[in-house]
């Protein structure tokens, strides 16, 4: 039997996660491949074939395996696979934006050699589109890949995340589906997690991401378990849980950036500013990410600390500039920076052209936050009414709609979705929340009367209402007096 037969029957195993994954990127040197021996570069094999998060010193040791393979074989299609998919990851570890030309020139080359039948390098250029934020060429390769090998399990992960950021949530729950048919296991469970909580269903996701947790075994995969499942807790409100997940995570793996960033969040919302600081600092440290920045410079901002504030926003517009150069689109994050602290007018242009590639529910809230700081409320509230109906629960959403009702005088749903915000999670935003709560404060109690009364056009005084009128009372009639009297 064929290499590349033996490959897909294997990776089609329901369950068999490590071998399924280490077996579909086995490099093939002419003869019968051998399963690679689990050492750094198995690992990172093994990792990589599942769409989970690898080691970084397993990363290094297969691209100098891989580097090394391929100068003595360069005909080799599968090692390019291989190579470009571990670039993908390294790059994704590190924000060394400069790894995606290099994984785009492996996986395009192992895509020549063999054009047909490689849904290895097909898969890779998924996943590299989605580290690029690109999900519209996402979805084109993970299709193509599950084409040319539906019973493939580990196609689906890059093309689940491709439907997530299109917003596609029928799509994302139809894929989950084909891949629960077709594997297990910690790779699996954290995707099934990722579509729920997209749903909106919490419960069940934080279910599988919790099992997802218990059946990982490599840190790595580990620690982004349990990073996740902090993630629900503070989108839950519940900054004392969340920490204590996010720890978890960094006891696992030291340096587990997301969960560095998380527990800063977690303990700005405690109070406990000094520590949070320090978390955000060793966060961009280690992967300094746009969203991180913006995260630390409204920190400083709700601090007072203007200079300090302005530092972090030009790290912010210098990564987004790094990641473009890499071909990473920030667009959605450098649109919700303009809207609130730069230029309102750019941000819709920069949002709009975003919401047309990729129309997910965060873009649609950008975009109507945007559209509402411009001056455009009416357009705003359309769009962010959008993400709250077909997004998951969040207390951003909220809040963006409460703000956009109370300027356009919708008073009795501006207090419905400003306390929902402060309710679905009461430490959301640094900046947000105090403006909720001032927000909720000039609005008031609503005054009696009823819908008149508490919808009544802004700058108007709502005209009393009409007294209830009194009913005289009815005359008893009077009884004829009797013969007898």
């Amino acid at each position: 039997m064929r290499p590349s037969v033996k490959r897909v029957l294997i990776g089609s195993v329901a369950g068999s996660v490590v071998i399924g994954s280490a077996y579909v990127l086995l490099p093939r040197d002419g003869g019968e491949a051998a399963p690679p021996a689990l050492g750094p570069a198995g690992r990172a094999m093994v990792a990589v074939g599942a769409g989970m998060p690898a080691a970084l010193p397993d990363l290094t040791a297969l691209i100098g395996e891989r580097e090394a393979h391929l100068r003595a074989h360069p005909g080799d299609e599968q090692s390019w696979a291989v190579l470009g998919s571990a670039y993908v990851a390294k790059g994704v570890r590190t924000a060394d934006f400069a790894n995606y030309p290099k994984a785009e020139s492996a996986l395009r080359t192992s895509l020549r050699t063999r054009p047909e039948g490689n849904p290895e390098a097909l898969t890779g250029l998924a996943t590299l589109a989605n580290a690029r934020h690109d999900f519209r060429a996402a979805r084109k390769w993970g299709e193509l890949a599950v084409r040319q090998a539906p019973k493939r399990w580990t196609a689906y992960p890059a093309l689940i995340d491709a439907y997530s950021g299109l917003g596609d949530t029928k799509a994302a729950a139809k894929a989950l589906e084909s891949l629960q048919k077709l594997g297990s296991g910690a790779a699996v469970l954290t995707r099934t997690g990722q579509v729920y909580r997209n749903r909106g269903w919490r419960e069940d996701a934080n279910a599988a991401l919790t099992d997802a947790a218990a059946l990982a075994e490599a840190p790595a995969e580990k620690a982004a378990a349990l990073h996740r499942v902090g993630e629900l807790a503070w989108e839950r409100g519940e900054p004392t849980e969340a920490l204590r997940y996010y720890d978890v995570a960094l006891a696992t793996e030291a340096d587990h950036h997301p969960s560095l960033a998380g527990r800063g969040r977690a303990l700005a919302a405690l109070g406990r500013t000094s520590e949070a600081l320090q978390a955000y600092r060793s966060a961009l440290t280690r992967h300094p990410l746009p969203e991180y920045a913006l995260e630390l410079g409204e920190l400083y901002e709700s601090l007072k600390l203007g200079p300090a504030a302005r530092a972090q926003y030009d790290v912010l517009r210098t990564r987004v500039r790094q990641g473009g150069a890499g071909g990473v689109n920030n667009q959605r994050i450098l649109g919700l920076f303009e809207a609130d602290h730069g230029d309102a007018d750019a941000a819709v242009k920069r949002l709009t052209a975003e919401y047309k590639r990729h129309g997910s529910p965060e873009t649609a809230d950008a975009l109507g936050w945007a559209l509402h700081r411009s001056g455009d409320g009416e357009a705003g509230l359309k769009l962010v009414t959008k993400a709250m109906d077909k997004g998951p629960r969040s207390a951003l959403f909220a809040y963006h709609r409460g703000q956009i009702e109370r300027e356009l005088g919708w008073y009795g749903a501006a207090r419905r979705h400003l306390r929902e915000a402060l309710r679905v999670n009461p430490y959301f935003s640094p900046l947000g929340v105090p403006a909720a709560k001032k927000a909720l404060k000039a609005l008031g109690e609503p005054p009696e009367g009823g819908p008149e009364q508490v919808y009544a056009p802004s700058g108007e005084v709502a005209p009393p209402l009409p007294r209830p009128r009194q009913t005289p009372p009815r005359k008893q009639p009077q009884a004829k007096p009797s013969p007898r009297d």
